[in-house]
Order: structure tokens, then sequence, then C-alpha cells
């Protein structure tokens, strides 16, 4: 068993993608979980293929959010994995808010909830989890704002643990740094944005990627590091098909 049973757990952009196969994990082995996304209409599929999940449709950008969220479930667990996908061009054709689209969102909701986090706070022992992206490790030069997005979400976790155990407050704060996943919605725009811009078909550009994670590996991930944080030490963590690597 993966740790989860009894376990409250909240995921911020759960009704797709990685998100979705959190959700699908917890309620699987026994947590209570609750999937919070934007539209409702995947909220809706999420809870006809997964009866007993919780679901709750907000804009997570909103300052509000998060005192939403937690009135409705106080987590032991919160992943934050919401936001918008990237442009897909480079610098020079974009337009500023194109440009700034993931700081928008992606930064936002991430700097909304950590700092819910640690001023309500949360429970003591709980885990918040960040999932960023391989980019904030290599860059994406068509992607605008993105990769520079994601780091600061790992600078975000660093900064909210730092404060954790300056208060004393027992939270644990991690990012999860997958690299490009073919199997997500996600993925496959970056690969068609990618091999158009290489002027190559897509299975050469996935070829070229080594062995990439899947959405279900970047799922096990972020619940080990969630549910078991001394089996894996450290505060950012880069997945690939092959595992976690530690990042200084």
């Amino acid at each position: 068993m993966s740790g989860l049973a009894g376990k409250n757990v909240v995921v911020i952009g759960g009704s797709r993608g990685v998100g979705r196969e959190i959700v699908e994990t917890v309620a699987r082995e026994g947590g209570l979980v609750l999937a919070v996304a934007r539209q409702e209409e995947p909220l809706r599929r999420l809870t006809q293929d997964c009866p007993g999940v919780e679901t709750l449709s907000l804009d997570a950008t909103h300052e509000d959010a998060p005192s939403k969220v937690f009135d409705r479930l106080l987590p032991d667990i919160l992943v934050i994995c919401g936001g918008a996908f990237p442009p897909a061009a480079p610098l020079h054709e974009l337009s500023w808010r194109e440009f700034a689209a993931n700081w928008e969102s992606d930064v936002k909701i991430a700097f909304h909830f950590c700092k819910a986090a640690l001023l309500l706070p949360l429970p003591p022992g709980a885990s918040i989890v960040l999932v960023s992206s391989g980019a904030a490790v290599g860059g994406s030069p068509i992607s605008g704002g993105y990769a520079g997005a994601k780091r600061t979400q790992m600078f975000m976790a660093s900064y909210a643990q730092k404060e954790s155990d300056r208060l004393a407050l027992g939270l644990r704060f991690v990012a999860l740094a997958p690299r490009i996943m073919p199997d997500t919605a996600l993925g496959q725009y970056a690969v068609a944005g990618y091999s158009r811009y290489l002027g190559i078909p897509a299975e050469d550009f996935i070829g070229s990627m080594g062995t990439p994670p899947s959405c279900a590996d970047a799922a096990a991930a972020a619940i080990e590091l969630a549910v078991h944080p001394g089996v894996v030490r450290g505060k950012a963590f880069l997945l690939s098909g092959t595992g976690l690597e530690a990042l200084p």
C-alpha cells in the first residue's frame, strides 16, 4: 500500500494529466481526495469515472481560492499542479501577455497556496508538493516564460520550507520537476510544438528525449515524496523515465 489510506488529499489541477492520475490513485488507495480545477466538465467526467471523489470548480489564481478549498477539505497532502499551457513559439513572435501566461497562472497559484499553507497553517506533518517541470532545469526556448515560471515554483518550495522550519510549523514543501511526458495532453502539445519548430517528425523528437517519464511515473513520484519523505532526501527533484534525481 502507498500510505494514502485515511489521508486527506487536495489536488489543485486534479481534472487532467498528472493531477488526475494522483486523484485516481488516492481514491483507489483509500484516501479522501478533493480535485480542484477551473472547468466543470472535466470534473464531471472525473466523478463519473471515479465515484467518491470530491470536486470543486474554481479559479485557483484568485487570492481567496485557498480559503475556499481548505474550508472543503483541510489536507494532509496538498499537490499543486494546476496551470496554463505555455505558448509554442520563439521569443520574438510572442506578445508580453503570451510570454507571461505561466507567471499569471502557475506561479500565482503556487504563491497563494504556499502562503495560505504557512499562514493557516496546515496541520504539522502535512506535505505540499509543487509539480514544476524539467524545463525549469534545462530551459524551453519556444515556451515563453514557462521555464522561468516553473523554476520560480522550485524556489518557492525552498523559501516556504525555510519559513516552516523557522516558525516550527512541521510542514514539508517539495518540488517535483518531470521531464516532458508524451502521454499527457501538455506533453503532446510540447512534442508537437518542438517537432514543428525543429522541422522533424514527432516520433524523432520523442526518440531524442531518451527515456521520458510517463504520467503514472510522475503521479507515483509525487505521492512517494508526499507520503514517504525519508526515502529520498531533498527539496527539489528532477524526474525522468529512469527515476528521481535530487537537485542541488
